[in-house]
């Protein structure tokens, strides 16, 4: 499925209308609505069209009385989306109606969620390192693990045999799934791992480190392949492309690394004006949404998101 992006001709549009910064974007898995997270307490879904013009409806997602950290899809379902917020809830929302259908009261200030690829589980990762899953009919908790260590983004592989945790420690813990024993301590990087993301063809998963650092792993030998080098900063957030080929990663530089994931050689930047939270691909389209704190002339959150990959500004 080799195809070359002519990053060049294309560009990225504007999305508006957060009151505060975002700090998650994720799309669907049509690929045709956009989730974004808020400090503002809400989330919004947006129709984007890959060739479309003129103005983007969105919904707003009302109801969470703090910041919403991170949203997920079910990868199943194009129109079921779960958010995580540090007023300790969980929520599944319709995208169509704008209606919360379930919600979990948790113990802590949630900062990270994800489903199963086969939509019947969600995990959910809090600021005081304790691992929630939660079964998607009922929505309620069927495991709970407090951690020792710190832990940031999580992720199952695309079986949903192994659980990946990201850690303070410079190590990604493998465990097995569902009886979530240890299987393997990878030492990844040198300082903390704050991101994981699986590549879609399911032979790699990608793993940014603070020491600024993407390491490349091949997921059956589980062993580091290559690393992406390009960012001074600590890497927040990274995501393949829909065919694996490409690798997008952000930090506190004012860019956005595109890199090939086989040569590890970097093939586009997207200038940003402010720290990256958030970058993920479309999984049918060449685009790529990205969140960060930009501020306006006057240092207020602008509350905006972009997305990179459109024919014409």
């Amino acid at each position: 499925m080799e195809e070359s992006i002519p990053f060049k001709n294309l560009h990225s549009r504007e999305y508006q209308g957060h009151k505060k910064k975002v700090h998650s974007v994720a799309w669907n898995c049509t690929g045709t609505k956009l989730a974004s997270g808020s400090v503002d307490q809400t989330a919004r879904i947006w129709l984007i069209e890959p060739h479309g013009h003129g103005k983007v409806k969105d919904i707003e997602l009302k109801g969470h009385t703090d910041s919403v950290d991170q949203l997920c899809w079910d990868p199943k379902h194009a129109d079921l989306i779960a958010t995580a917020s540090g007023d300790k809830t969980v929520r599944l929302w319709d995208a169509r109606s704008g209606k919360c259908t379930q919600q979990a009261e948790l113990s802590g200030e949630n900062i990270n969620i994800t489903y199963k690829p086969d939509g019947t589980h969600v995990a959910v990762g809090n600021r005081d390192d304790e691992l929630t899953i939660l079964d998607v009919r009922k929505f309620k908790p069927i495991h709970k693990r407090k951690f020792s260590y710190e832990v940031n983004e999580i992720a199952w592989n695309m079986t949903g045999e192994m659980f990946f945790l990201t850690t303070g420690n410079g190590t990604v813990e493998v465990l097995s799934y569902p009886s979530l024993r240890p299987l393997d301590t990878l030492m990844a990087h040198t300082a903390g791992c704050y991101c994981i993301a699986i590549d879609p063809m399911g032979r790699y998963f990608a793993v940014g480190s603070a020491d600024s650092l993407v390491s490349l792993w091949d997921i059956s030998e589980m062993l580091c392949v290559r690393t992406f080098t390009k960012l001074e900063w600590p890497v927040r957030t990274i995501s393949f492309n829909r065919t694996g080929e490409y690798i997008a990663s952000a930090s506190e530089d004012l860019f956005i690394d595109i890199s090939n994931v086989q040569t590890g050689r970097t093939v586009h930047q997207i200038p940003c004006r402010a720290a990256m939270n958030s970058v993920e691909w479309n999984p049918k389209h060449n685009l790529l949404a990205y969140a960060g704190d930009d501020k306006n002339k006057y240092q207020a959150d602008e509350g905006v998101f972009r997305v990179f990959g459109f024919e014409s500004a």
